[in-house]
């Protein structure tokens, strides 16, 4: 009988067996190890590596390695478990030499015995070096993992960064990336010498997107940005938009600010040539700010400041021009800034007064009247004259409240005068904001009665400018004054905008002549037939009879000399103003000059021309 295997390694007399071990060691491996796999595939595998096992335990003589072979080629199939290996083992070692009814040969059963020891070792090398190259296909999986993302991560990085740092709109650098540009400038380990900054806004721009829309508008700030992105100065280190309308130009290595101006002129010069946007030619002009300084001067953040601040000089200047920054001009703002500030509470706390300058009738010399001025009596900068206030008041709308306190104030002062100098009138500036507020008339009725002084002692001074009014009101608050028998006069006359249609219509009770007519000026040439006043005297005289024959009082400012004021009163001027009389004073200074004069003109054969003593060194 032939007992070697035939070409599949298993002979016919063997064949049956093999097959029902090949089914029983199939089954053990699908309850030991879950592999995804079909059953026809496992039955596939499972028969092959039998035939081999078969050759092994069977082949005369006996060739080693069989056993490690099968072994690794069952954790190649997938079968890679101690589980599996356990029932393989049992499997084998219970029915393999039964099913192949070789019977109780110790030969046999010793070689499977070796086999299955050479399976075992061969499983547990394969298994070792596949849980080795799992490992490094996870390591390498994890590396190539955090490679992604690292890369991930750096153009996401990249995207935020320039996101955080451009402009969506036009793609220029934002006010990000300027700031962090020179501030780098400023702190590099060897500083450029000087750096310049323009700071550039577009005037007016709220208008185009108001009237052609934001996508106009959008359309023209990107042109804008190309046009200034195209300027080719080689010292020109950035160009930003800052935000909206806004953009700057940091310039490096300057020798002086003209190199900063003259690339802003440039970029000024650029922003005003045509834009043409559907077919429509759209004009447009710029301001711009410029500062340059030595990196070291101050940082980064005081030259932007600086930019800024000249840029606002330039819109508030008229705009389409450029300013440079002037440190003596921002403490000026500055200084006029803590004023506007501090005034509120200098309002409340009532630290602003009346100074009172006299007014006299220069026919007699004597004291007519005084004029109500603004002081502030500042806690930590002393005594202020109205010209370091006034305009600011104006600006801010606190010229109402600080009016009605002086207003409140003088004709407080002016009653009491009354029992000194009976008929002494107060004179009281108005400022255009009042002669708009509702009311006024109202208001002065009301401090009047409260003061017990009589209406046509207060005289309010208006400016010519104040009563070009196309509206009405202030013509109609004047006329609703004058009812009340409050005086009304024209301040500062012959300066501003009045004409003869206006002094003739209204309600008013004088002039107060300019200071600028009062002084001496050289003399024209005198030609025959020549119908112009000749001399300041001739001129004077046409102003006075002027305002006479419109029935007005005619006040003359700024009369420093007794010549001056013989000069106007040779020329019918009713009453005189200024230093020559006296400078404005407190309140009890006055007091003191009536109750002198007084005494004086008690005095018997006094040959003292009467005249107002209140003349101040």
């Amino acid at each position: 009988m032939n007992d070697r295997p035939d070409a599949d390694g298993v002979d016919d007399r063997h064949r049956p067996g093999v097959e029902q071990f090949v089914t029983a060691w199939a089954v053990a491996l699908h309850r030991a190890h879950y592999v995804p796999i079909s059953a026809a595939q496992r039955h596939r595998i499972v028969a092959g590596l039998a035939d081999r096992l078969v050759t092994a335990v069977l082949a005369e003589p006996a060739e080693p390695g069989h056993g490690r072979r099968i072994g690794a080629d069952l954790v190649a199939a997938g079968f890679g478990s101690p589980e599996a290996l356990g029932g393989t083992i049992a499997v084998i070692g219970s029915r393999f030499l039964g099913e192949l009814a070789v019977g109780a040969d110790p030969a046999r059963a010793a070689r499977l015995n070796d086999l299955l020891a050479e399976l075992a070792a061969g499983f547990a090398a394969a298994a070792h070096d596949r849980t080795l190259r799992a490992q490094e296909t996870v390591r390498l999986a994890a590396l190539a993992a955090r490679a992604k993302a690292e890369e991930a991560l750096r153009v996401s990085e990249t995207r935020f960064r320039r996101f955080a740092t451009h402009d969506t709109l036009t793609g220029l650098p934002n006010l990000t990336l300027f700031t962090e540009q020179l501030g780098r400038l400023s702190a590099a380990q060897e500083p450029i010498g000087r750096v310049g900054v323009c700071c550039l806004d577009v005037d007016d721009f709220a208008a185009v997107n108001d009237v052609l829309g934001h996508q106009v508008g959008d359309l023209l700030l990107r042109e804008i940005a190309d046009r200034l992105g195209a300027l080719t100065d080689r010292r020109i280190d950035l160009v930003a938009r800052l935000d909206s309308d806004r953009f700057a130009i940091l310039v490096r290595d300057t020798t002086c600010t003209e190199d900063t101006i003259k690339i802003a002129d440039q970029a000024l010069a650029a922003v005003a040539a045509p834009f043409r946007v559907n077919g429509t030619e759209v004009p447009l002009t710029a301001s711009a700010g410029v500062a340059e300084a030595t990196v070291a001067d101050g940082g980064a953040a005081a030259l932007m400041r600086a930019s800024e601040i000249a840029l606002h000089w330039a819109k508030a200047d008229g705009k389409a021009t450029l300013r440079q920054f002037d440190p003596d001009r921002s403490e000026a703002d500055a200084t006029r800034y803590r004023l506007s500030a501090a005034m509120p509470a200098g309002l409340r706390r009532g630290e602003f007064m009346a100074a009172y300058q006299p007014i006299a009738d220069l026919r007699t010399g004597r004291l007519a009247g005084v004029e109500a001025l603004a002081r502030w009596q500042h806690p930590r900068l002393g005594l202020l004259s109205a010209a370091r206030f006034i305009e600011l008041a104006e600006r801010t709308g606190l010229v109402v409240t600080l009016g009605a306190q002086l207003l409140e104030q003088a004709c407080r002062q002016a009653s009491r005068w009354q029992r000194v100098q009976p008929g002494l009138y107060v004179s009281v500036n108005v400022s255009v904001r009042q002669l708009h507020q509702n009311g006024l008339a109202g208001a002065v009725a009301q401090i009047l009665d409260r003061t017990g002084l009589p209406p046509h002692l207060l005289q309010l001074e208006v400016t010519e400018q104040a009563v070009i009014d196309p509206s009405g009101v202030v013509t109609e608050t004047l006329a609703a004054l004058m009812t009340i028998g409050v005086r009304v006069v024209i301040d500062d006359f012959g300066i501003g905008y009045a004409n003869l249609a206006n002094l003739r219509s209204l309600p008013l009770h004088g002039l107060k002549l300019d200071a600028s007519l009062t002084r001496s000026s050289a003399q024209p040439a005198r030609r025959p037939g020549d119908r112009r006043p000749g001399t300041d005297d001739e001129f004077l005289s046409t102003v006075v009879s002027l305002g006479h024959k419109l029935g007005l009082v005619v006040t003359a400012e700024g009369i420093e000399t007794a010549q001056q004021a013989r000069q106007l009163a040779s020329t019918g001027c009713d009453n005189g103003q200024g230093w020559h009389f006296g400078r404005p004073v407190p309140p009890q200074e006055i007091t003191a000059g009536i109750v002198a004069r007084g005494h004086r003109e008690t005095v018997p054969h006094d040959t003292g021309p009467p005249a107002v003593a209140l003349r101040r060194p």
